[in-house]
């Protein structure tokens, strides 16, 4: 196996996202920090990794792979054991992939990047209505996908579950869960929580995430 470097910031959801693919899959890793706040992405060090400028960047034995989905899904690829999570059945993965993709084009860059970004990068403080809207939806929707099954792609964790898990765990800053009109969702995050790796690889930087939002003393506006 071939040296991994993994670049980013712990408070990042994208980068948490890797970081609970790698423990899953018992990886050894380096880690190097990226701060995003102080633009250490904006380096032209870093930006010959990964030219979009964006955290996580992986690098195994000298090959440069940029973007969370695409990181996990070739660590779990060249790495599991099996195909467990991340299925070789042409329908299991498209269930995996349209979860993924609902993940990244919907509730990381519309809803917590949208949401997110003004407060960190704008020193924006206040938030619309309208933002804690489609975080309700988000719930709402991602409750659904745990209809029929304990994870948000079948009856067992995949690759889907990382990008979601990171990112419905800071969403959590903004709305909390209501287990009355999200049971499925608050079961599958209990059951998240309980993963051994889960404190190391998310729920420390998440922690960060949330102390960084609540110290802008945002309020939300209509």
């Amino acid at each position: 196996m071939g040296k991994l470097v993994l670049y980013g910031m712990d408070p990042s959801p994208p980068v948490r996202s890797v970081l609970l693919a790698l423990n899953a899959l018992e990886l050894p890793y380096e880690y190097k920090t990226v701060n995003l706040l102080a633009k250490d992405n904006q380096s032209e060090e870093y930006r010959k990794i990964n030219p979009t400028g964006t955290v996580p960047a992986l690098v195994d034995d000298g090959h440069a792979i940029a973007d969370s989905h695409a990181i996990i899904a070739y660590l779990a690829s060249k790495y599991g054991k099996d195909d467990t999570l991340y299925p070789k059945d042409l329908i299991k993965r498209s269930i995996v992939d349209q979860r993924l993709y609902y993940e990244t084009g919907v509730v990381f860059e519309r809803s917590l990047r949208g949401t997110t970004k003004p407060i960190l990068f704008d020193n924006q403080t206040e938030v619309p209505q309208s933002k804690i809207d489609q975080i309700a939806l988000i719930y709402k929707t991602v409750n659904s996908f745990l209809k029929d099954h304990p994870y948000v792609a079948g009856d067992h964790l995949t690759i889907a579950d990382f990008p979601l898990i990171s990112a419905i765990s800071s969403l959590q800053v903004y709305l909390e869960i209501d287990a009355v009109k999200y049971p499925n969702l608050v079961a599958w995050f209990k059951r998240a929580e309980k993963l051994p790796y889960y404190e190391k690889a998310n729920g420390k930087g998440n922690k960060q995430f949330m102390d960084l939002i609540k110290s802008k003393n945002i309020k939300i506006v209509p």
